[in-house]
């Protein structure tokens, strides 16, 4: 089995993305057919506009403060902070504050 940068002790994961101004960054953890694991960064008003997945994915804040609207309800969810988002409903994010989150989406 390899290893990578997310293969080690003391894994803080708000460290390893950064954030960029004007920006929403992401890097991808893991990426199995199973399912996926993204860390993203958002600059304070930076947004992902109402979509839907065909999967649950669940939102963890590492850091900062985020709006996220599920079929049009809006919730404040901060750091250390998760919600659930269910499979095809319609949702979208906005950063209040600059925000590190990870994304974990599970396929099966």
């Amino acid at each position: 089995m390899g290893t990578n940068e997310f293969t080690r002790e003391g894994l803080r994961l708000a460290d390893c993305i950064e954030y960029q101004q004007k920006s929403v960054v992401s890097k991808t953890i893991i990426n199995k057919p199973a399912g996926t694991i993204t860390l993203f960064s958002f600059d304070a008003g930076e947004t992902l506009s109402e979509h839907t997945a065909p999967f649950d994915a669940m939102v963890q804040i590492l850091d900062g403060e985020m709006k996220i609207r599920i079929d049009g309800k809006p919730f404040t969810v901060k750091s250390d902070e998760a919600i659930v988002m269910p499979a095809n409903r319609p949702h979208a994010l906005e950063a209040i504050t600059p925000v590190k989150m990870m994304l974990t989406m599970i396929k099966g």
